[in-house]
């Protein structure tokens, strides 16, 4: 019993420091509240390997765990990723969304509302373990006039202070998207921008889908369902990429007009609605797109926002990947050397572009993401 106290205390003041490193700038409650959550999440874990014994596991389940330890695997051996002990354990989650994550956005600007946190520097969300919290500081942003999206998170990175466990509720997913959102989440643990997060994020996204299309290649071989489905995730991504980035000039156009407030509200709503019936036309005869949900969303500026945090400049990834030569070991050595000297990491991006290309035009053979 005693050993047990000690562990927990341990495991507890351990997520209490880190929850108060992170989130430093937020109420005592709200940190105390994370620590025990977190606390809870990491007193829960479980090794795979241990779960994989036990005698009433489901044949889907166990498949899902031996792909996890697979993914992890192949990220730290082949694609060189900072995985530690992260996604060697299980945690059961015992609620349906591990947290909820705010935005803010102004009405007439696509720029977020921002809080700050030591070492991760300002982020334009906020997290929520209650849906009733979320709720709550959300009509309290929009009382002050901002446009609001809550939304669900299904992971998240301590960025490699704890060993992250794989929840419980990530086993619902297709095998294809469980890869992407592990290896998108490791990415974090080796590569992270402080105060960058839609670098941060898109370029875990970008990472996520070619290191799944590459792994699943790999592992079930050229053309097999699950290489194909990851080739249409990634062509899925880009092409909502490119929408909701017409999208989002097309409102800065607008919020950059000397308008009227309520008119310049009036017309973003017919931009919104437009938006919506183009994108519902592009894909009419493609039911299973993971984006079709866009369709039936109330869309306002924190959506839009939202999006454009996890989607940004993904072809400018992709021609970073291909003049590397689709080596995405090589191309994160160079994107980690380029985003070191501080600035905007996009800045640095295309800067990097532009002297590869001065460089050398092309370089040929690598992998190819489709194959």
């Amino acid at each position: 019993m005693k050993s047990f106290t000690q562990s927990n205390l341990r495991f507890l003041l351990s997520a209490f420091l880190l929850s108060a490193f992170f989130f430093t700038g937020c109420s005592p409650v709200y940190i105390f509240q994370a620590a025990v959550e977190q606390g809870r999440i990491l007193w829960r874990r479980e090794p795979i390997e241990s779960v994989l014994q036990r005698p009433d596991l489901n044949a889907e389940t166990k498949d899902k765990l031996k792909l996890v330890l697979a993914v992890r695997e192949y990220a730290r051996d082949t694609l060189k990723l900072r995985v530690g002990g992260s996604y060697a354990s299980y945690s059961y989650v015992d609620r349906s969304a591990l947290s909820y994550v705010l935005m803010a956005v102004p009405k007439s600007d696509l720029t977020p509302y921002t809080w700050w946190y030591f070492f991760v520097g300002r982020v334009p969300y906020k997290g929520f373990f209650s849906e009733e919290a979320a709720k709550a500081e959300a009509g309290s942003s929009h009382a002050q006039g901002y446009d609001t999206h809550i939304r669900t998170a299904p992971a998240y990175s301590t960025l490699g202070w704890f060993d992250d466990p794989l929840l419980a509720h990530l086993l619902k997913y297709d095998k294809v998207t469980l890869a992407e959102v592990i290896f998108h989440e490791l990415l974090h643990n080796t590569l992270f921008v402080s105060g960058a997060v839609d670098f941060n994020e898109s370029l875990a996204n970008f990472f996520g889908n070619q290191a799944a299309i590459l792994f699943f290649r790999e592992r079930y071989g050229e053309g097999s369902a699950e290489h194909r489905r990851a080739v249409q995730a990634w062509e899925e991504e880009k092409e909502f990429s490119t929408f909701i980035a017409q999208l989002a000039d097309s409102l800065r156009d607008l919020y950059g007009k000397e308008l009227a407030d309520e008119e310049k509200w009036r017309l973003r709503e017919e931009v919104f609605s437009q938006s919506q019936r183009d994108w519902s036309t592009r894909i009419a005869n493609r039911s299973t797109h993971q984006y079709r949900g866009f369709v039936q969303q109330k869309v306002n500026n924190a959506v839009v926002a939202h999006y454009l945090l996890y989607l940004r400049d993904l072809q400018l990834f992709e021609s970073l990947y291909e003049i590397h030569g689709k080596d995405l070991i090589r191309l994160m050595e160079s994107i980690g050397n380029s985003v070191n000297d501080g600035g905007d990491p996009f800045d640095a991006m295309r800067t990097l572009l532009h002297q590869r290309k001065r460089k050398e035009p092309q370089i040929t053979g690598g992998p190819a993401p489709g194959g």
